[in-house]
């Protein structure tokens, strides 16, 4: 691809960056903010900056948060004794479009995955742990992917949890073996939610 001008490469270059945006789509979204003057670049370039600078993670669930802790577990109507466990912020935003679930949440950064070098100390469980303790979580449900690593991930969590008096469950599996859940459909993940089952590591 030929530019006129290094600094349209630039922005080509660093938007075909991004997931899912190739060199072309890239083209076509710069020369879209060209033409449109200089309110979206600016308004976007803000946005991006405070992305950059002021995002946080939320110091109980592991979430994206403006501040130490994000809105979700400073919501007073959240159930604070029922946590689910999920892979990814994607995964909260998922379930939260559901509208079936009002406890609080944990996100794990990732699955266990030996072959992709990453093990236990790799995700936030120990904070997972600890939170249990303090929190006095009477159950966890298990919203991860169900994928092998996925299984792993909740088969590892559960001996850990083992001797204590939490009830851990799995979300139903509405959810088709090596789905994502991020791509899975509201009604579906909703009801997989709700029709949680008891989860057995024996």
């Amino acid at each position: 691809m030929n530019f006129s001008s290094k600094i349209l490469e630039e922005a080509v270059n660093a938007l075909s960056a991004l997931p899912g945006v190739g060199k072309k789509t890239a083209l076509r979204l710069a020369l879209h903010l060209i033409q449109d003057g200089n309110t979206k670049s600016l308004k976007i370039a803000s946005a991006l900056d405070r992305l950059a600078s002021g995002i946080k993670k939320c110091k109980k669930c592991n979430n994206i948060a403006d501040d130490d802790v994000c809105d979700i577990c400073l919501a007073p109507h959240r159930n604070k004794k029922l946590l689910c466990v999920v892979e990814s912020v994607r995964d909260v935003m998922a379930i939260e479009e559901t509208n079936q679930f009002s406890g609080s949440y944990h996100v794990l950064d990732g699955v266990i995955s030996p072959l992709d070098g990453i093990g236990p100390d790799d995700l936030s469980i120990d904070m997972l742990m600890k939170r249990v303790k303090q929190d006095n979580i009477e159950e966890i449900i298990m919203a991860i992917s169900p994928t092998i690593e996925g299984e792993t991930t909740i088969f590892y969590i559960s001996k850990l949890l083992k001797d204590t008096e939490v009830k851990v469950s799995i979300i139903a599996r509405g959810v088709s073996f090596g789905g994502d859940l991020e791509y899975a459909d509201e009604l579906t993940l909703g009801r997989s939610i709700v029709s949680r089952l008891p989860y057995s590591f024996q």
